[in-house]
């Protein structure tokens, strides 16, 4: 049987592309995705997810908005690096289909109520959506199969020299989320940075037709930095995090208790990462299979592209 997934997230680039992975993958069910404010405002993300959900054909999938804002801070969004829109470069045709009158929030609570331990919660944004869900149904914790997050670092960020974007754009959030009654698995920063679209990666793509030169290449090429050590391509962070719902295989991970900076001067957004501490709360990614992972990724690519262009 094929993983259920519902999908929180704010696309963005990188959001895109998990989103593209979680509608091909023939393992993974999406059955929900909600939106939040993060990498741009709340009405352009959840305009890309209605877009996406129409140019990649899973129109039976709800699409529930959320959060336009973190809980107590002024909105933060990283415009710079994902273009005004979100989408970089790529324009996709207006979305005929809306989204559902329930807001996130309640479309959360209500799907993992709806069956207990079968569905698998994935993060891609700002936690806000699923703190304001554990403050409403702190049940959600104990019914979600697995709660995985593309957020944190346990070395440095990349909002700040300590802090995550999706950890930074919403602490007290975050703080939330980690403390709730279950096990968090955090892919961070120290992972997602090793699945680079480098230069060999973006080739093989460009032989899947259309759908890679309207879609994948532009997504995975907008935002590029030659200057930042060690950076081969532009990181497909949030691919990371559906990746591990269906092939964890593919990643290390160790067990670790994280805390939330919240108050720091400098620190603000940090994940605190122990990996001693005798009660985690985390299972933290560290290194990640790349041949494998990339292998996994272009296997599904290539399959929506063959139906993309039928």
């Amino acid at each position: 049987m094929p993983y259920k997934l519902l999908l929180d997230c704010d696309p963005g680039l990188d959001d895109a592309l998990a989103l593209l992975l979680a509608h091909g993958d023939p393992d993974i069910e999406l059955v929900a995705v909600t939106t939040v404010g993060g990498n741009v405002a709340l009405q352009n993300t959840t305009r890309n997810a209605l877009q996406l959900r129409e140019y990649l054909k899973f129109p039976k999938v709800p699409i529930s908005a959320g959060a336009a804002g973190p809980l107590t801070r002024s909105f933060r969004d990283a415009a710079h690096v994902h273009g005004a829109g979100g989408l970089g470069a790529v324009t996709l045709p207006e979305a005929t289909l809306e989204v559902t009158g329930i807001h996130a929030v309640d479309a959360i609570i209500d799907v993992l109520r709806a069956t207990p331990g079968s569905i698998h919660l994935v993060a891609t944004g700002p936690l806000t959506n699923i703190a304001l869900a554990l403050e409403k149904e702190p049940a959600i914790a104990r019914w979600a199969a697995s709660f995985t997050i593309m957020g944190g670092s346990y070395t440095r960020g990349n909002a700040t020299v300590a802090a995550e974007f999706n950890i930074w754009a919403d602490p007290e959030a975050a703080r939330i989320v980690f403390d709730a009654d279950w096990r968090v698995t955090m892919i961070g920063l120290d992972l997602t940075l090793q699945a680079q679209a480098n230069s060999i990666v973006i080739e093989r793509m460009t032989r899947l037709g259309a759908l890679a030169d309207e879609l994948i290449v532009p997504l995975s090429t907008f935002y590029f930095n030659p200057n930042v050590p060690d950076w081969d391509g532009q990181a497909v962070h949030d691919v990371c995090a559906v990746a591990y719902v269906a092939r964890p295989d593919l990643f290390d991970t160790r067990p670790a208790r994280v805390d939330i900076e919240t108050t720091g001067e400098f620190t603000t957004g940090m994940t605190v990462v122990d990996f001693d501490s005798p009660s985690p709360n985390a299972v933290v990614a560290t290194t990640l299979d790349v041949s494998g992972f990339w292998a996994y990724v272009e296997t599904v690519y290539a399959r929506v592209a063959a139906e993309h262009s039928a």
